[in-house]
């Protein structure tokens, strides 16, 4: 009998169009929803350059990103069997800045250039291939942690010392508000920016499904059934760190969003890791549009950076994971 459609990925559509909905709405402009829409599709003055120019580009890297951190989460989570694998663990998030700020203050780019997120990502890449390469496939917890701790913290020194050692305090400044992470004054330009690095990385992702799913049952069993892991490796490696890279150039240092999403979606797609990739990324996508409408709900003087809000709640997440599955986790491979 044919296995029945589940009604969780129609779920998660219907929320992200409300919560995309919400994005278009919140702000210290007040528009209701039927301005709103009618100013995506006509002119209404001074709201369609709201909602155009500063809420819809805000809005889609939200649905961008969120998407590119749950899909990869999911997929480092199966590739390496392990439930607390994701590009934040590995440090990739501060390699990617360390990639950016080199660039920017080397002054050779712009803050739109091109060579921005293609710096961030190679941070990413370094980063993501350092922590597989020493901790490798279905590694404890320890050593998966230990080594993202200390690519992660390289990486943030690296940072530090660029900036310390700048002589201009205005770009210091910039930085460090962009590496809090924020959607704040994003706009169009930096939606086509990022847009082809995400695609890429999805494409590059989605094509190790079926490998992923023959790799839970042993890299053996794999291997008989002519999967290429050293390919599967390839592509999730290359598709995370692109992800990863292309975000942090266009909003900054946003963790932990890839660590929960799949967790939330696990339990109702039957374990399998390769239908969980989709509902881990529509996951991520609703969870930082989210997390960017609470952001600016917040009462404060100025808006709460996302960044800050998804490493508030994605931290408590993680350590629930280690305290839940710490029999589990601190297991060494045989």
């Amino acid at each position: 009998m044919p296995r029945p459609r589940s009604p969780l990925i129609p779920c998660l559509a219907v929320l992200i169009g409300a919560l995309s909905l919400g994005s278009l709405l919140i702000g210290p402009a007040p528009i209701t929803a039927p301005v709103a829409v009618k100013a995506l599709v006509s002119d209404q003055g001074a709201a369609s350059v709201v909602v155009r120019e500063i809420r819809l580009p805000r809005t889609w890297l939200a649905l961008m990103i969120g998407w590119i951190f749950g899909l990869s989460g999911a997929a480092l989570q199966g590739l390496l069997r392990n439930p607390l694998a994701d590009t934040a663990v590995f440090g990739a998030p501060q390699a990617s800045a360390f990639g950016a700020v080199l660039v920017i203050y080397s002054g050779l780019v712009g803050t739109l250039s091109w060579a921005l997120p293609v710096a961030a990502i190679l941070g990413a890449l370094l980063s993501i291939g350092l922590v597989v390469l020493v901790a490798g496939r279905g590694a404890s917890v320890v050593v998966l942690v230990l080594a993202g701790l200390a690519v992660g913290s390289l990486a943030g020194a690296g940072t530090s010392l660029a900036i310390s050692l700048s002589p201009n305090p205005f770009a210091v400044t910039e930085i460090v508000f962009w590496l809090l992470g924020s959607f704040e004054d994003r706009s169009a330009t930096h939606v086509l920016l990022a847009a082809p690095f995400v695609l890429l990385a999805s494409l590059l992702i989605l094509q190790a499904a079926s490998g992923l799913r023959a790799l839970s049952l042993g890299e053996e069993t794999a291997l008989s059934l002519g999967v290429d892991v050293a390919r599967l490796r390839g592509l999730i490696v290359a598709g995370a760190a692109i992800g990863t890279g292309a975000s942090v150039a266009v909003a900054g240092s946003i963790g932990f969003v890839g660590l929960v999403a799949p967790h939330l979606v696990r339990p109702l797609t039957g374990y399998d890791p390769a239908r969980t990739l989709v509902p881990a990324g529509l996951a991520g996508a609703a969870l930082l549009l989210a997390g960017d409408c609470a952001a600016r709900l917040i009462p404060s003087g100025t808006e709460v950076k996302v960044g800050v809000l998804t490493a508030l709640l994605g931290v408590p997440f993680f350590l629930w994971v280690i305290a839940r599955r710490k029999a589990e986790l601190l297991e060494t491979p045989a």
